[in-house]
């Protein structure tokens, strides 16, 4: 079967922010998805959506569909101002922001349950978006080392609480989807379930994330590979090069963004949240999942020797033993049975 790739030459010779790619909105308008019926009454619940992330450029897109669109933030007051500048567009969809931090099992486990009480027990498409990289040695509250805490566990968390409404949302027409947010840092990555939290390893920051995207990975391939048979299907993917908050632990971005390659392969916000969109509502993904995507298409195994700005997944991104190993050690981490 040929592979997906449906703006492959719009990717062919990148320019820089705000050259041809698609933006995730015109992923939308491609799809025929403007205010679509199909859409209407669906609920789309967003991780991360601070301002200036890719969040809110994902659920501005999102939100074209006619969708009620949910983001979680953990400054509610930043939530607010991402819910009022969507909500100003006038049209039809609902737009709430929901509290939560995923550095804090409890303060998930409420996000979670606020987020249900408000939609019904309704989720169709679950995006893990939130994220932090290449941080200093820190834990989140429950004790886990801060990237494989935020980044894995705590999505992995909420991915347990909110399962019931993912398969009781699902159709025939429209399985639901959880689409995880990884890198291609994953390539880099070992999953070291000797020590996961760098409690005897030395600390180095970009192993860390590294780590917990391959993690990112191995949850979706996991989920697919576990819950397709009840019409929930999920797919990771690597977003692109985005100059974003996110990069508030690098020393500088300066380097990247003069980087004579790298520097033409940067997107902009609107770029950047178009791969997530596709994954989230393209009709040729229906009925698909366990695949890793980056440049809106399924992306295609890089050489172990590529450059580490190169898009793809390494020979690393799909292993069922380690990521039914790394499934059983997460619920023993978050306290819950399979």
């Amino acid at each position: 079967m040929a592979r997906l790739a449906p703006y492959a030459k719009l990717h062919r010779a990148p320019q820089g922010p705000g050259d041809d790619r698609p933006t995730a909105s015109q992923i939308v308008e491609d799809q025929g998805l403007v205010a679509s019926s199909e859409w209407s009454g669906r609920v789309v619940l967003i991780i991360g959506c601070s301002p200036g992330g890719l969040g809110p450029e994902v659920a501005r897109a999102i939100r074209l569909t006619g969708a009620d669109v949910f983001i979680t933030v953990r400054d509610i007051a930043k939530g607010l101002q991402v819910v009022q500048e969507l909500l100003s567009d006038g049209k039809p969809g609902k737009v709430q922001a929901i509290h939560m931090d995923l550095g804090s099992l409890e303060s998930v486990r409420a996000g979670a349950q606020d987020f249900l009480r408000k939609t019904g027990n309704k989720l169709n498409v679950l995006i893990n978006n939130a994220g932090v990289m290449a941080c200093p040695q820190g834990k989140i509250q429950d004790g886990f080392e801060l990237q494989i805490g935020t980044n894995h566990l705590g999505h992995f968390y909420l991915f347990h609480l909110l399962k019931g409404a993912l398969i009781a949302s699902a159709s025939p027409s429209f399985n639901s989807r959880v689409i995880s947010l990884s890198s291609a840092a994953h390539r880099y990555g070992k999953i070291n379930f000797d020590d996961l939290n760098f409690e005897h390893t030395e600390y180095n920051p970009f192993a860390a994330y590294s780590q917990s995207k391959l993690a990112n990975a191995y949850f979706a391939n996991e989920v697919d590979r576990r819950y397709q048979s009840r019409a929930l299907r999920a797919l990771s993917l690597h977003p692109g090069g985005i100059i974003t908050p996110l990069s508030r632990y690098l020393p500088s971005t300066k380097e990247v963004e003069e980087h004579p390659v790298i520097s033409k392969l940067l997107q902009n916000p609107a770029q950047g949240a178009s791969t997530t969109v596709w994954a989230a509502i393209a009709k040729e993904l229906e009925g698909k999942g366990g695949i890793y995507l980056d440049e809106t298409a399924e992306a295609e195994l890089t050489p172990a020797d590529a450059p580490p700005y190169s898009g793809g997944y390494g020979e690393n991104t799909f292993d069922p033993q380690a990521e039914g190993k790394l499934w059983t050690e997460s619920l023993k981490l978050v306290g819950l049975g399979d």
